[in-house]
């Protein structure tokens, strides 16, 4: 039996690049069945790497579909009769000119959920245009409040626009969907746009400017950089500290513990360039590893930042075991945890076609059924 919360869960993902596949790698990681169909030949966007490096299709099989002919398109009707969601990551439109748009699908299952994963959303201006994940953020306020006072916007890799406001808000929305399905016995559409997900992460600082508590200047806020009590600095040999004691008595410890007076250091603008260089001044004492010691067991908030190298050696995460090596690939483990429906240990991206009597069992369907359909493809060498 699949372990996992969403163990008994089905979903067909159309294969895409960027948040989709990230939200089938989440469901799967959490024990859903995802089935992946694949385009045949090889990428043709996307990031190019060898598939074991790409480690969000971890947890599923692949078949190649020929959307474009009267089996694939089929073979995909057939499937998504016991199937829970769907996950396509298409331009606006693209599924309907395949006939595999919503409507069609809900006609032989009602209540199947159609999640649908844009940048800019399933309509407006921009809906039929190109884009990626800095071009989204942008659009929403979220870029321009990330960087240092007196420079540019600063990328923060795809995390706010393709995973977080992407990725994590289509997998909510299916969740959210399925669990309506179930008690209505209706499906329906998830129209999750990295635009919305993206401004909704920015909800919070909404208010704040709302209220004049934030500044739409950068690297003046108390998040962004601003304050110099949530900053990085750099040790003496070169690596940094992530320093964020935002409360004050939690500042009191860190000033303390860094031997340093705070009432030397007073709210205006000079005061707060001078604890900046004080606290700088200070650092620069000591290499990372030391102050590492002298700030463990704390309220300091303090924290060495790590690179990916070192991130999974760390004691914390080691002893929490936040970090797995799966066939010689250290990867993050499956998130969040569950005390009763704990996930398994991933499996590694397997390439298309790889089993697939396996996965079609897997999914449900009869010894016919799937030898019906090896019989119209290439893969008839993976008869048992």
């Amino acid at each position: 039996m699949t372990a996992g919360p969403l163990a008994g869960v089905k979903v067909i993902e159309f294969a895409g690049i960027g948040p989709a596949p990230m939200c089938a790698m989440l469901l799967a990681d959490l024990g859903a069945t995802v089935l992946r169909l694949d385009k045949a030949g090889p990428p043709t966007a996307g990031m190019k790497r060898p598939l074991k490096y790409n480690l969000v299709l971890r947890n599923r099989h692949s078949i190649t579909v020929d959307l474009k002919s009267a089996e694939g398109i089929a073979f995909a009707m057939e499937l998504a009769k016991d199937a829970d969601a769907i996950i396509e990551g298409f331009r606006p439109g693209t599924m309907e000119k395949l006939g595999l748009g919503p409507e069609a699908f809900a006609k032989i299952n009602p209540g199947l959920v159609y999640g649908r994963m844009t940048g800019w959303g399933q309509d407006g201006p921009y809906a039929k245009m190109a884009g990626h994940d800095l071009n989204y953020i942008a659009l929403t306020g979220a870029l321009h409040a990330i960087g240092r006072k007196g420079q540019a916007p600063t990328p923060p890799l795809n995390l706010v626009g393709d995973y977080g406001g992407g990725s994590l808000y289509l997998a909510f929305g299916l969740v959210s969907a399925i669990l309506s399905a179930r008690t209505t016995g209706l499906g329906q559409v998830v129209d999750a746009a990295m635009v919305d997900g993206a401004a909704s992460l920015m909800t919070s600082f909404f208010g704040l400017h709302a209220g004049s508590l934030h500044s739409t200047e950068r690297g003046t806020n108390i998040l962004d950089s601003g304050a110099p009590y949530y900053d990085t600095y750099e040790c003496a040999d070169g690596k940094y500290l992530a320093v964020a004691p935002i409360e004050e008595k939690f500042r009191a410890i860190f000033f303390k513990r860094l031997g340093l007076d705070a009432a030397e250091f007073d709210n205006g603008q000079a005061g707060q360039e001078k604890m900046r260089a004080s606290i700088a001044s200070a650092l620069k004492t000591r290499p990372q590893a030391e102050w590492v010691a002298h700030f463990d067991g704390t309220d300091a908030c303090v924290a060495p930042v790590l690179s990916m190298e070192e991130a999974p050696r760390h004691a914390h995460n080691m002893a929490r075991k936040t970090f797995i090596d799966v066939d010689g690939i250290v990867q993050p483990a499956p998130a969040p945890r569950f005390s009763v429906t704990p996930a398994a240990t991933p499996t590694p991206p397997k390439p298309a076609d790889h089993d697939v009597p396996a996965a079609l069992s897997n999914w449900g369907m009869s010894g016919e059924q799937i030898e019906k359909w090896l019989s119209h493809t290439q893969t008839g060498q993976n008869k048992p």
